[in-house]
């Protein structure tokens, strides 16, 4: 063993004989009473790590597995849970901002708190003696892969889609065109979207989309203010939704009701919404009774909602409800956006150009293409909620830029031995927090499989502790799960004053000032 020798990226190792503690005498070796003590001594050895002109001794347990997840969302989190199942494994999440959960806190909206219980699992995991949280790391800038999976056994990348796709079409860097998930973004506190100031001074919104995130986003829009102001949104996006002045949200998709990509809990929720009516025409719904008594019966149920909603007169009381809607909500389906339109002067978007669709194909092969038709709608905001996407993290880790995906086989990224993806980076922005769940067993499985085969590389790791003293030689400070408690804290204090859950700190800077960093 005292003959091995590890490298990690010009750093070098040599673990050292492992002998009997000093002082130790045979028949202390032999006395039972002493056996564990000098067993669980000697399951430690002691590696002397270079790092440029410093060195350092770590004390690393031989038969601890070291893994990695980057990215603290529900697909990190989750995946760290099912690794923990090892009885030895020490798991590190690694986390570009300073705080944890990415989409959790992030993504769901505010008037969800209910989906944002998972917090309260992935807190458990995080205060287990053999998991760390490290958030204000950026993996592929403070740390690359290639150093991570050296001082790791194995390493999880987890972080996500934290880009969105673009509409590709002329028009759509006009002032006024952004994107749904910086939106979200920028009402959920997510730092990088705090500049975004949208401009709600129009009349009419439209979404081009017709998922969750569009149905979210138009929900806001659309919900009064006082309804929002003991959730956890942002402090600025509240004061600039109390002087919206939209009152009209269009969500507009390429196909039709059968392909709508939003569930009933959401649909259900837009149609009872507090001050608003829905709009949809009944033409796009002829014919669809027939079609819809042999598709699934999640999809049935919602057509049949649809359905409902655009044919069928509704009773006095919502009758009155929705006569005394001051805002508006409609789904315009067999619309494809062709050109974001500017306004006279150019400066802004004005509306949108949509050509005219029809479907053609079957089941999964139905799509929609053009019949020729345009039309234009105006309005004064486009929001763009077409998907997420997943970025490249690293120049040494695989990417299929075209589906915005690692590849991989069941976790498994492909032709890296020892390095896995769990999440949306590994299929795709689909599916909801349970979706992810399964998905991150999955991979977690796959890998406590292959470190049972002996598949992993053998010998100690340090871990976090070489990536701790790498981060220190680039001015990196790591914030820890303890330091993001007296965040927690600190935001929960000060939304108490007005009511609120909390506060969200958005201000990456102001976060580590908190903190001492």
């Amino acid at each position: 063993m005292a003959s091995r020798c590890w490298r990690w990226w010009g750093w070098s190792a040599w673990p050292r004989t492992r002998l009997p503690p000093a002082g130790s005498t045979p028949n202390e070796v032999r006395d039972p009473a002493n056996a564990k003590a000098l067993r669980n001594k000697r399951r430690r050895m002691q590696v002397r790590v270079k790092l440029g002109k410093f060195q350092l001794l770590l004390d690393i347990q031989e038969k601890t597995p070291q893994i990695c997840v980057v990215g603290s969302g529900p697909a990190g989190f989750y995946t760290a849970q099912h690794l923990l199942k090892h009885p030895q494994a020490h798991v590190d999440i690694y986390e570009k901002q300073p705080v944890p959960f990415g989409l959790v806190r992030f993504g769901v909206a505010p008037d969800h708190p209910e989906v944002k219980n998972v917090i309260n699992t992935f807190t458990q995991t995080a205060h287990s003696g053999r998991c760390a949280f490290w958030g204000n790391v950026e993996v592929g800038r403070d740390v690359t892969v290639p150093e991570l999976q050296e001082a790791y056994h194995a390493v999880v990348l987890s972080y996500g889609a934290e880009d969105h796709r673009a509409l590709e079409i002329p028009g759509e860097e006009l002032p006024g065109v952004c994107s749904a998930r910086a939106f979200v973004g920028w009402y959920n506190g997510l730092p990088e979207n705090q500049e975004l100031e949208p401009d709600l001074s129009c009349d009419t919104a439209v979404i081009l989309g017709q998922g969750n995130v569009a149905l979210d986003v138009a929900r806001i829009l659309l919900t009064p203010p006082e309804h929002l102001e003991r959730t956890d949104i942002t402090k600025a996006a509240l004061g600039v939704l109390r002087q919206s002045r939209v009152k009209t949200v269009w969500l507009v998709g390429r196909r039709g009701p059968l392909q709508v990509a939003f569930t009933i809990k959401e649909l259900r929720e837009m149609i009872q919404l507090p001050g608003a009516r829905p709009i949809l025409d009944p033409v796009d719904f002829l014919g669809l009774q027939d079609k819809i008594k042999e598709v699934p019966r999640p999809r049935k149920r919602l057509t049949e909602l649809l359905l409902r909603t655009a044919t069928e007169k509704p009773g006095p009381a919502e009758a009155a409800r929705q006569a005394s809607a001051s805002r508006a909500w409609g789904l315009r389906f067999f619309r494809s956006p062709q050109q974001v339109l500017p306004s006279p002067d150019g400066r802004r978007a004005a509306g949108v150009r949509l050509a005219v669709t029809r479907l053609e194909g079957v089941d999964e092969a139905t799509r929609a293409v053009p019949t020729g038709d345009m039309e234009d709608l105006p309005c004064g905001l486009v929001l763009s909620s077409i998907g997420y996407k997943s970025r490249p993290v690293d120049p040494s880790v695989p990417f299929d830029s075209k589906l915005g995906v690692i590849p991989n086989v069941e976790g498994r990224v492909m032709d890296v031995p020892g390095l896995y993806c769990s999440g949306w980076v590994k299929r795709g922005p689909t599916g909801v927090i349970a979706t992810t769940m399964t998905d991150s067993f999955l991979t977690g499985q796959m890998l406590l499989q292959d470190l049972k085969a002996g598949l992993l590389p053998s010998g100690p790791r340090p871990g976090y502790a070489a990536i701790q003293a790498l981060l220190s030689s680039r001015g990196v400070r790591p914030v820890s799960f303890s330091d993001w408690e007296k965040l927690d804290a600190e935001e929960v204090a000060r939304g108490q004053g007005t009511g609120k859950p909390r506060e969200k700190l958005v201000d990456p800077q102001e976060m580590l000032r908190l903190l001492g960093h």
